[in-house]
C-alpha cells in the first residue's frame, strides 16, 4: 500500500484521493507543516517535498509490531551509528509483537545513548534542517513528532596549519570547515562556563549555521544586541562564506578600511574574546570574523607574545614602516622625479635621468603600467594551481626584471621601487586591499600635484580613519582618542609581566560609545 501511494503521489493522484486541492497544496501554512501521528501521511509529505532527491534515504522497519521509518541523507550520516541503533532496538523487542508506539519512543529517548544530541522535532521545516545537517530522523507510527539524533558522518578537511597566518612558535592548528569542530577548538582553550556559543540561522534557502562566541561577563550587551540586529537584516538566500556577512556588519560603508576582522587561528579568536570582542563562526568556512576590529590589530600577530619584548617591538615597528612604504613609496618617487628632482642625491639623480631618457613614457604612466602588470601577475599566481604557480615568478622576473628594462619600457630605478613595494605589501597581508588602492591613488596624486598632493592625500586618509567607529569603538583607538596605558601594546610591546597587571577590555577604551540601536 505504501509503495502504491509513493507512485500515485508523483503522478498528482494523491491530492485527489485525500481531497487536497492544488490551492491548498501550494501555500504551506504553519498548521499544515506540523508532523502528523500517521506515519504514512508523513512519509508521503516528505516524498512530495523532496521530489525524489537521490540523496534522500528511508529505511522501513517494524519493531515490536510498531512501524517506524528512519530517514538519513546520503553521505551526511555515520552508517555505523545507524546500524548500532537498529541492532539495539531489534534485540530489545525481538521477542515482542505487542509493543506500543509510546514504548518505542521512550526506549529511544531514554536507553539509546549513542547520540550526544537528541531532540524532538514537531515540524517538517525543522525536520529537514536537522536531516540535512547529518542528523538521523526517526518517525514512529502513532507519535505526532520525530526524533532527531546526532549521527553526523560527513567527510571534511582535517585540522591543519593555518595557511594565511603562519607563525614560528605558536599553535599549528587552524579552523576547518565544520562549525562544530571550530567551536570545540575554542572551548578547548577557554574552559569557562562564561564562554557562550549562540547559534543563529542565516539565509532563507541555505539556513547556514552562524555562531556567536563570546564571554558572558566580559562582552557588552549592547554590542551583542547590535550584532544580532545586523545579522537579522541579512536577506541572502544562501551564505557560502563568512565574507558575505562583512558588508552587513561594517559600521562605515564608505571607507577603504574595514572594522570587521577575520582570522583562521583559534588562539587569536580566544585572545579577542577575552578582550570583550565577539567572534562569528560560519559553517562551511575556516575563517572566523572578529568584531569590533581596530586598525592597530592588523600589525599584531601571535608571535609578538613569544619573543622578547625588544624584538617584538622591532618587528611591530617594521610592519608599520612596511605599510607606509607600500602605499607611499611609489607616489613619493613619482612626485620627486616629476616635480622635485632636487631632493634626490646628485649621483642617484643622474642615474634616474639617464634611465628616463631611454623610456618612452612619463614617470607617472611608467609607474601605473608596471604596477598594473604586477597586480596581474599577483592575481595569476594566486589563482593558478600550485604545481604551475612557480611559473609566474619566473615569467615575472623575466618580464619586469630583464625584458622590460632591456626593451626600454621602464627604468632600472622603477624596478627597485616596484620590488620593494611588492615585498612590503606581504608584511601586512590583512591590509592588502586598501594598500593596493592607495598605492595607485598616490601614484596619480604624486604625478599631478607633487609632494604637496601626497601630503594632502595622506591627511585625508588619516582623517577618514580617525572618523571611523567600529560598533561605537573608535577605529584608531587607543591611538586616537589617546589612551596611555593601552599604548603599551601598540607601537611597542611591553613586557608580559606589565601586560598581565591589568586587562584592557574593548569597551573601556577612551571614546567608546556602544549603541545597540540600528
Amino acid at each position: 500500500m505504501r509503495r502504491f501511494l509513493y507512485k500515485i503521489q508523483s503522478e498528482g493522484l494523491y491530492n485527489t484521493l485525500f481531497g487536497i486541492s492544488e490551492e491548498k497544496k501550494k501555500p504551506r501554512t504553519a498548521p499544515e507543516s506540523k508532523i502528523s501521528s500517521n506515519l504514512l501521511e508523513n512519509v508521503v509529505v516528505m516524498q512530495e517535498r523532496l521530489k525524489g532527491s537521490s540523496d534522500f534515504n528511508v529505511r522501513e522497519l517494524e519493531i515490536g509490531g510498531v512501524k517506524l521509518d528512519i530517514f538519513t541523507n546520503e553521505g551526511m550520516t555515520n552508517i555505523q551509528t545507524v546500524n548500532d541503533s537498529l541492532i539495539k532496538m531489534v534485540d530489545h523487542f525481538k521477542e515482542r509483537n505487542d509493543a506500543t508506539a509510546e514504548e518505542i519512543y521512550q526506549f529511544i529517548e531514554t536507553k539509546m545513548l549513542f547520540a550526544a544530541e537528541m531532540k524532538d522535532v514537531y515540524t517538517f521545516e525543522d525536520l529537514f534542517k536537522m536531516m540535512m545537517s547529518g542528523f538521523l530522523i526517526v518517525l514512529i507510527d502513532g507519535v505526532d513528532h520525530a526524533i532527531s539524533m546526532g549521527a553526523q558522518g560527513f567527510q571534511f578537511r582535517s585540522i591543519a596549519e593555518p595557511t594565511s597566518e603562519a607563525n614560528e612558535r605558536g599553535s599549528k592548528e587552524g579552523f576547518t570547515e565544520p562549525i562544530k569542530i571550530n567551536m570545540s577548538m575554542i572551548r578547548r582553550r577557554i574552559k569557562s562556563d562564561a564562554l557562550h556559543f549562540e547559534m543563529l540561522k542565516v539565509g532563507d534557502t541555505g539556513q547556514t549555521d552562524v555562531c556567536l562566541a563570546y564571554l558572558d561577563h566580559v562582552v557588552s550587551p549592547k554590542l551583542l544586541s547590535s550584532i544580532r540586529t545586523r545579522l537579522s537584516k541579512i536577506d541572502f538566500k544562501l551564505i557560502l562564506n563568512s565574507g558575505y556577512l562583512i558588508p552587513f556588519l561594517e559600521s562605515v560603508k564608505r571607507s577603504l578600511f574595514s572594522d570587521v576582522g577575520y582570522t583562521e587561528r583559534p588562539d587569536t579568536v580566544c585572545a579577542k574574546i577575552y578582550e570583550g570582542r565577539v567572534a562569528i563562526l560560519v559553517d562551511g568556512t575556516p575563517f572566523a570574523l572578529v568584531v569590533p576590529y581596530l586598525f592597530s590589530e592588523n600589525f599584531q600577530s601571535i608571535d609578538d607574545y613569544v619573543h622578547k619584548s625588544y624584538y617584538a617591538t622591532a618587528i611591530r615597528c617594521l610592519k608599520y614602516i612596511s605599510f607606509i612604504i607600500t602605499i607611499l613609496l611609489p607616489g613619493v618617487y613619482v612626485a620627486m622625479g616629476t616635480f622635485h628632482p632636487e631632493l634626490f642625491p646628485p649621483a642617484l639623480l643622474f642615474n634616474i635621468v639617464s634611465s628616463q631618457e631611454t623610456t618612452p613614457f612619463p614617470m607617472t604612466i611608467e609607474a601605473l603600467i608596471i604596477f598594473f602588470i604586477y597586480e596581474i601577475m599577483r592575481e595569476a599566481g594566486l589563482r593558478l594551481p600550485r604545481p604551475v604557480g612557480h611559473a609566474i615568478s619566473i615569467v615575472g622576473s623575466l618580464v619586469i626584471g630583464d625584458a622590460a628594462v632591456t626593451a626600454g619600457l621602464i627604468g632600472s630605478p622603477m624596478v627597485i621601487v616596484v620590488a620593494l613595494t611588492a615585498i612590503s605589501s606581504f608584511v601586512v597581508p590583512s591590509l592588502q586591499e586598501p594598500a593596493a588602492f592607495l598605492k595607485f591613488a598616490f601614484i596619480i596624486i604624486g604625478g599631478t600635484m607633487g609632494l604637496y598632493g601626497i601630503a594632502l592625500g595622506s591627511l585625508i586618509v588619516m582623517v577618514n580613519a580617525s572618523t571611523l567607529t567600529a560598533f561605537g569603538v573608535p577605529y584608531l583607538s587607543p591611538i586616537s582618542p589617546f589612551s596611555g596605558y593601552s599604548m603599551r601594546d601598540i607601537f611597542f610591546r611591553a613586557h608580559l609581566k606589565t601586560l598581565q597587571k591589568k586587562e584592557v577590555r574593548i569597551e573601556e577604551l577612551n571614546g567608546v560609545h556602544i549603541d545597540s540601536q540600528e
